[in-house]
């Protein structure tokens, strides 16, 4: 189970390496879609990649200074700074190519 993460340690998480961020709420059908495949893409991706969640409804300074409108969104950190948004469920293969130009 990937970690939450709350606005208080928001930026130490996405500070250093490759992070990958769902932006999920709880009442987002695709988001629960998308939650089995962000889980399994970071036990695969583990030790090179660090995965966490942002549920949009508790942490809304976050979706906000992110410019989250749409869930679920996955958004791409290197060393801090966003590097790609991907809006809507993907499949595994995609997500997992998208993050992979960043290594």
């Amino acid at each position: 189970m990937v970690k939450i993460t709350e606005d208080n340690e928001f930026k130490r998480e996405i500070e250093t390496g490759v992070v990958v961020v769902d932006f999920f709420a709880t009442w987002c059908p695709p988001c629960k879609m998308l939650a089995p495949i962000f889980d399994k893409l970071s036990l695969e991706m583990e030790g090179k990649v660090k995965f966490t969640k942002v549920d949009v409804d508790s942490s809304t300074n976050i979706a906000s200074e992110y410019n989250i409108t749409n869930v679920p969104a996955i958004v791409i950190f290197k060393n801090g700074k966003k590097k790609e948004m991907l809006v809507g469920f993907r499949p595994k293969e995609s997500i997992e190519a998208q993050i992979e130009r960043y290594l």
